[in-house]
C-alpha cells in the first residue's frame, strides 16, 4: 500500500512538473516594439501577427506590444533587440542603413514606380539578399512591412514645384538618401525621431515633414500643419527584425511560423493602408488640411534623381539599381 502511494506520488509529481512544462511553453511571450501609435495600421497588423502566430504555433508563441515608442525611438529598439532585451522591432528601412549601406538603394528618391514595383522588388530575391544582410549584426531579417509613398506636408505655404520647399526646416528620418534630396532642394533637413515631431511642428522648429499619409493622420500631425502635397518621392517599408541568437535557437518549426505569420500579417497591412487612404484624405480635408490637386511629380524626379543615385552609386555600385530598374519596365 505504502509502495502504491509512493507511485502514486511519484506519477503526480512527475504530471505537474510535465503540466509546468506545458503551460510555461504555452506562455512565451515576445516584445514587439515600433514606434507608430495604436490608432496606425502598424499596431492593427501588429496584433494580427500575434494572432496567427498563436494559431500557427499552437499557443505556444505570442507577442506582447509595445507601440508607440513605448521601448524607444527606433534606434534604441533596434540596439535593444541587438542586445538582446527586446525581442522583436519594426521601424523603416532607413533606420538600419547605419548597419547595412545597401539598405539605402530603397531610399534613392523615385527609384520606385508605384507598389506593385516596390512589392517585387521586396518580396523578390533582392529584398531577401537585403535582409540576410542584417545577419551579421545580430538581428534576423522577418519581413517587409510598409510606411507607404510619401507625401510632404509644411505649414507655409502650398508646395507645387521644388523651387517651394527652398528655405524650409524640413523634418527628416536619419536616411542620407532623403537628407541629400532635400539639401539639394534648398531646404534645411533636420533629422529626428518620430516621437519628437508633432512637438516640434508645433513649437516651429521645424516648418516641414515628409511622411505617408497615415502616418500624418494616426499621429496627428494634421493638427500642426496646413498643408499637403502627395510628392511621392520615396517609398518606404518597414523592416521587422528579431534578436538572431533567439530565432536560431528556436525549431525550425517554430522559426517558420514566426516569419509565415509576419509576412501574412504584412500583406495584410499594405491592404489595409491602401484601402485607407481616401478616407483619410477627406478626413484631413473635413480638419483644415488643404491638398495640393494633381501634382506634377517630374520637376521633383529631375531635380534630386541624378545626385542621389550617384550618392550611392559612389559608396556602393550600381548592382543593384541596376536590377531595381529592370523589375520596373
Amino acid at each position: 500500500m505504502k509502495l502504491f502511494s509512493l507511485n502514486k506520488l511519484s506519477a503526480l509529481i512527475a504530471g505537474v512538473a510535465l503540466l509546468s512544462a506545458v503551460t510555461a511553453q504555452a506562455e512565451t511571450a515576445l516584445r514587439f516594439g515600433y514606434e507608430a501609435p495604436r490608432s496606425d495600421t502598424q499596431h492593427i497588423a501588429a496584433k494580427k501577427f500575434n494572432d496567427l502566430l498563436k494559431e500557427k504555433t499552437n499557443g505556444e508563441i505570442k507577442l506582447n506590444l509595445f507601440p508607440d515608442s513605448t521601448l524607444g525611438n527606433a534606434q534604441t529598439m533596434i540596439s535593444a533587440v541587438r542586445g538582446g532585451t527586446v525581442d522583436l522591432e519594426m521601424s523603416s528601412s532607413s533606420n538600419f542603413t547605419g548597419l547595412v549601406s545597401e539598405l539605402n538603394v530603397i531610399d534613392i528618391p523615385f527609384i520606385f514606380k508605384d507598389r506593385t514595383h516596390a512589392y517585387q522588388v521586396l518580396d523578390g530575391e533582392i529584398g531577401q539578399k537585403l535582409l540576410s544582410q542584417l545577419d551579421a549584426h545580430g538581428l534576423k531579417g522577418i519581413a517587409f512591412w510598409e510606411v507607404g509613398f510619401r507625401g510632404f506636408t509644411n505649414s507655409k505655404h502650398p508646395v507645387t514645384k521644388p523651387e517651394d520647399i527652398k528655405g524650409l526646416k524640413v523634418r527628416t528620418n536619419q536616411n542620407p538618401m532623403y537628407i541629400k534630396a532635400f539639401s539639394i532642394l534648398g531646404a534645411n533637413p533636420v533629422p529626428m525621431p518620430l516621437s519628437e515631431l508633432y512637438t516640434a511642428l508645433e513649437t516651429k522648429a521645424v516648418d516641414a515633414q515628409e511622411h505617408p499619409i497615415g502616418i500624418v493622420w494616426s499621429s496627428k500631425l494634421y493638427e500642426v500643419q496646413k498643408y499637403f502635397s502627395f510628392t511621392n518621392h520615396g517609398y518606404t517599408p518597414l523592416i521587422v527584425v528579431m534578436n538572431k541568437a533567439k530565432f536560431d535557437g528556436l525549431s525550425p518549426e517554430l522559426q517558420k511560423a514566426i516569419v509565415d505569420a509576419a509576412q501574412e500579417a504584412g500583406k495584410y497591412q499594405r491592404q489595409l493602408n491602401l484601402d485607407n487612404e481616401q478616407g483619410i484624405v477627406e478626413k484631413m480635408k473635413k480638419a483644415g488640411i488643404e491638398f495640393v490637386d494633381n501634382l506634377d511629380t517630374a520637376p521633383f524626379k529631375a531635380a534630386v534623381e541624378q545626385e542621389t543615385r550617384k550618392a550611392f552609386i559612389d559608396a556602393n555600385g550600381d548592382s543593384l539599381i541596376k536590377q531595381i530598374d529592370a523589375l520596373g519596365k
